[in-house]
């Protein structure tokens, strides 16, 4: 093959991965040298199950990829054999591939861009511990809850602590009772001193 044909070839390769990783939102750079076939069949199912796509590509198109991308100062993070994960999804590559670089010793996060960033070992494994939506929401959703239920079981235990003293329990007193009253006075014009 003439270099001229192998040059097209690779520019081909650089032209097909720009286009396949322009929509990511996060990029996850790691090394997998030593890992073993079931550990790299384990790890790629579950990238996948999340929607992250996973390739092993040579560092010297992927600083080509990149550039073309738009990011600079990458050729220390791609050095050595180099896999790069990503998705759309901002978390997924992060959490999975830090998880299993914890897992499968031989394996290591090499940095990574996040959100158009580009970001350190440590930024990737941060954003590797925020919690996935759904665990996001529930935990929001008990912090505005906490204080109710609190009250709530406040008010339970002063009833049942008068009812075991032979007391009556309190009874609040109805709030849409005293709100007119108090919308009354709110509406009413404020005198004006006289002059």
């Amino acid at each position: 093959m003439s270099s001229e044909k192998i040059l097209a070839v690779k520019q081909q390769r650089v032209d097909d991965l720009t286009s396949a990783l322009k929509d990511a939102t996060t990029y996850v750079f790691v090394s997998t040298r030593g890992l073993t076939v079931a550990q790299d069949t384990e790890m790629r199912s579950e990238l996948r199950k999340a929607g992250v796509k996973f390739e092993v590509i040579k560092n010297t198109t992927l600083v080509r990829v990149f550039e073309k991308l738009g990011y600079e100062g990458l050729e220390e993070v791609f050095k050595g054999p180099t896999a790069v994960g990503y998705s759309d999804d901002l978390i997924a590559p992060a959490k999975i591939l830090a998880k299993y670089s914890e897992d499968f010793e031989p394996m290591e996060i090499k940095g990574g861009i996040i959100d158009g960033k580009v970001s350190s070992v440590d930024e990737v494994i941060a954003l590797a511990k925020v919690p996935d939506p759904e665990t996001l929401q529930t935990q929001v959703a008990y912090s505005l809850l906490f204080p109710f239920t609190k009250l709530a079981m406040l008010v339970k235990a002063v009833a049942e602590k008068k009812q075991e003293e032979g007391g009556e329990a309190p009874v609040a007193a109805p709030v849409a009772e005293e709100a007119p009253a108090a919308v009354e006075e709110a509406a009413a014009p404020a005198e004006t001193p006289a002059e």
